[in-house]
């Protein structure tokens, strides 16, 4: 398995990105993440390389996966590419959005499940699908 994997959330008009690296004590630590305009996939996939090497692509198997996977291929084709499954994922999400942006005031009495964060989840989604893969998610 290897230590440091890219996983992109493919959406059709943006993915969610994040680069994750599991340490050598099993600890899975976010490098980078990103929510990109679907037309600078590419790119994004060489900013992340930029700030560590990866040999291994995780896609969620979601409706436009075949088509990132394809792109993927032809930027990259020597690069490891695994889909997954999606499922509960954006639930996931949303839940981890609240872990790294503390809701405020009256929010705080809220259950988190009852609110819509400010932003796109898509990166928290990617951030998901690599801890499952790397053996933290569920």
């Amino acid at each position: 398995m290897p230590k440091t994997v890219l996983a992109i959330d493919p959406g059709s008009s943006k993915c969610g990105m994040a680069l994750v690296k599991r340490d050598d004590d099993g600890n899975i630590k976010l490098l980078w993440r990103a929510i990109a305009p679907r037309a600078e996939l590419i790119q994004n996939v060489r900013d992340a390389a930029a700030v560590e090497s990866f040999s291994l692509v995780i896609v969620g198997g979601g409706t436009t996966s075949k088509q990132v996977v394809h792109e993927l291929r032809e930027a990259t084709p020597s690069m490891g590419i695994l889909v997954v499954d999606e499922k509960n994922t954006s639930l996931q999400a949303r839940e981890r959005y609240w872990e790294h942006n503390p809701r405020r005031g009256l929010r705080k009495l809220l259950p988190s499940t009852m609110q819509i964060p400010k932003e796109a989840v898509d990166d928290f989604v990617a951030l998901i699908l690599a801890e499952r893969v790397l053996g933290d998610g569920t």
